[in-house]
């Protein structure tokens, strides 16, 4: 399994990084560039984690903090992500901006990084409270939710897009039971790979933009 999870891991980061910076380079406007923004930062901050965990099947060493704090900086980075989305959302639909849309958003975010930054989620040890993994996912899961129903709302409009609300809810389904209880049944873990597989069809339909134009 560790020789499996491992070659998946690696080819995510370096499709996801890649494509951040190709989607950059031919990016003709402000969307697009979103779009670059968004699998970048997706890419580098799944990094965080990925990187020790990958690590962590073939040393002696303890990485056990470094797989607490990657898995702090990827809870920060998958929050700007769905951010992100919303701009490429409204630029790719042509929608005119919110402001009480936008502000709720980005309470949640905030309230979702706040909450990640306090000790008792135990990233130090990899581990923390069962009612602080539920607690800081709250914000994140109704953050992801708004932007899931954003999506379906202008499923028809497109049909690169046309699937993108399915790709987040899928994403969300799959990574909730790790987030809350993949401490106490590891099994759940596995959960992460069609979880990240999701995030690709996401990353390709931001390359499809690029290359066909909307």
């Amino acid at each position: 399994m560790k020789y499996g999870e491992s070659t998946f891991d690696i080819l995510y980061l370096l499709f996801a990084i890649v494509s951040g910076v190709v989607i950059l380079r031919r990016a003709r406007n402000r969307t697009e560039r979103l779009m670059g923004l968004a699998a970048l930062i997706l890419g580098c901050g799944d990094a965080f984690h990925l990187v020790p965990r990958v690590l962590n099947y073939f040393t002696a060493g303890d990485l056990t903090a470094a797989l607490g704090i990657g898995k702090l900086v990827t809870s920060v980075t998958m929050t700007v992500f769905y951010v992100l989305l919303y701009g490429v959302w409204r630029g790719y639909y042509g929608e005119p901006k919110s402001k009480g849309l936008w502000a709720a958003l980005l309470i949640l975010a905030l309230a979702r990084v706040v909450l990640c930054l306090f000790p008792q989620n135990g990233w130090l040890q990899n581990g923390g409270d069962l009612t602080w993994a539920i607690l800081r996912n709250v914000p994140f899961v109704i953050l992801g939710g708004v932007i899931c129903f954003l999506y379906w709302k202008n499923r028809k409009r497109d049909r690169i897009f046309r699937p993108v609300w399915l790709y987040i809810l899928l994403s969300f389904l799959f990574y909730i039971p790790v987030a809350v209880a993949a401490g106490l049944v590891p099994i759940l873990g596995m959960l992460m790979l069609p979880k990240t597989f999701c995030y690709i069809l996401m990353i390709l339909a931001f390359l499809r933009t690029v290359r066909e134009g909307k």
